[in-house]
């Protein structure tokens, strides 16, 4: 049963960690999956290895290079896709722009680093979902995925990464607590428009994390722990699908209870 047949879905980030793997399952589901990414050595490897898997998923994969800062680059994308395709069901808001001093503790960001983080990733949501929601609002129907994450739901539990060379930014805390708050804030003001917006909050994905980081963060969860990417589809489907036509404006959590 392919839950997704025919629907254009664009993937922001389509060629990064979560991004592959939610254009995987676009085509898997019988969508039309946009590669949306400004990398695009990568995002033609992925065309290639999806085209190369099945003949008829050839037809329903592409990309497009993406910059989510560029008002005129969405549009001249928005008016390509619309003119090949006839419609766009729905963007799915993935990207994750940040200049190279992101990851900094808390006492070494500069404002210039803070403010430009967030102007780049929550900035470029806000536009890119501000031009979509025209097209949107002009198509008759739309649907807008944010990815967010569990810490835009809580306070960062720094006692998992003491011991590690990593931490929690202050700039991804409050991008993506930011980022459900827009969520909502769209879903509200797109009243009469019939645009759904949603946003999932993943808990932590596994990528390559050392064993001691795994088993602290493992042990504030239920039961399965950290997740797979591939944990996602089933929420990502949800809200593509029409299945979740009455649900508009929701943070959905996937994390196996590490929030709680």
């Amino acid at each position: 049963m392919m839950i997704l047949k025919d629907k254009v879905v664009l993937v922001t980030g389509g060629a990064g960690l979560l991004g592959e793997q939610f254009v995987r399952e676009v085509v898997l589901q019988g969508g039309i999956a946009i590669i949306a990414d400004i990398n695009e050595k990568l995002g033609k490897k992925l065309v290639k290895s999806i085209s190369e898997k099945n003949k008829d998923f050839k037809s329903r994969v592409e990309f497009v290079k993406f910059d989510i800062t560029s008002e005129n680059l969405i549009e001249s994308t928005i008016t390509y896709l619309d003119k090949k395709y006839g419609k766009i069901n729905s963007l799915v808001n993935n990207a994750y722009p940040r200049n190279s001093n992101f990851g900094n503790k808390f006492f070494n960001v500069t404002y210039n680093d803070f403010t430009e983080n967030l102007a780049l990733n929550l900035g470029g949501y806000f536009v890119t979902s501000k031009v979509f929601a025209k097209y949107f609002s002009r198509q008759g129907y739309g649907n807008i995925i944010n990815i967010s994450s569990i810490y835009g739901v809580i306070a960062p539990r720094f006692e998992i990464y003491e011991d590690t060379p990593m931490t929690l930014p202050v700039e991804y805390a409050l991008i993506k607590s930011g980022l459900i708050h827009l969520t909502k804030y769209m879903a509200k003001y797109f009243k009469g428009m019939n645009i759904k917006v949603n946003s999932i909050s993943p808990g932590g994905v596994l990528d390559k994390q050392t064993n001691p980081f795994l088993k602290k963060y493992n042990d504030c969860c239920s039961s399965q722990g950290m997740l797979d990417k591939k944990d996602l589809n089933g929420t990502l489907v949800y809200l593509l699908s029409d299945m979740s036509k009455y649900v508009n404006g929701h943070n959905i959590v996937v994390d196996d209870g590490f929030v709680l």
